[in-house]
């Protein structure tokens, strides 16, 4: 009986230090996961900051405002739109089609142009 009870203990320590294992290991896994959460948590804050800042940078308004203050660009309109043409010599004409804005309304078609089906 002696040996029944020895055994027994044995099994029963190791039994416990297996508890004790198990639970220490779910205590990392668990803080392992708040960690994971919490920069989560993070991630999402900054990315939804990155997503408003996107939207603010890229507004018409303010595009058009660096384009006029910075660059120095003006609005269009059709008194200074310019069509420029290939001379039919060129050298471009030649080796291959350029495409070609259409005329203002009212203008006659330039002579010798190509485009459209052949």
């Amino acid at each position: 009986m002696n040996r029944l009870n020895i055994f027994l203990l044995i099994v029963v320590m190791g039994c416990a230090l297996s508890v004790v294992n198990a639970t220490n290991q779910q205590r990392q896994i668990f803080i392992q996961l708040q960690r994971a959460q919490s920069q989560e948590h993070q991630l999402q804050q900054d990315y939804a900051q990155l997503q408003y800042q996107q939207s603010a940078l890229s507004r018409t308004s303010r595009i058009e405002q660096i384009a006029t203050d910075s660059l120095k660009m003006q609005p269009v309109t059709t008194g200074r739109t310019q069509y420029l043409t290939l001379a039919p010599g060129s050298a471009a004409a030649v080796d291959a089609p350029v495409p070609t804005p259409a005329p203002p309304q009212g203008a006659a078609p330039t002579p010798g142009r190509r485009g459209g089906a052949r």
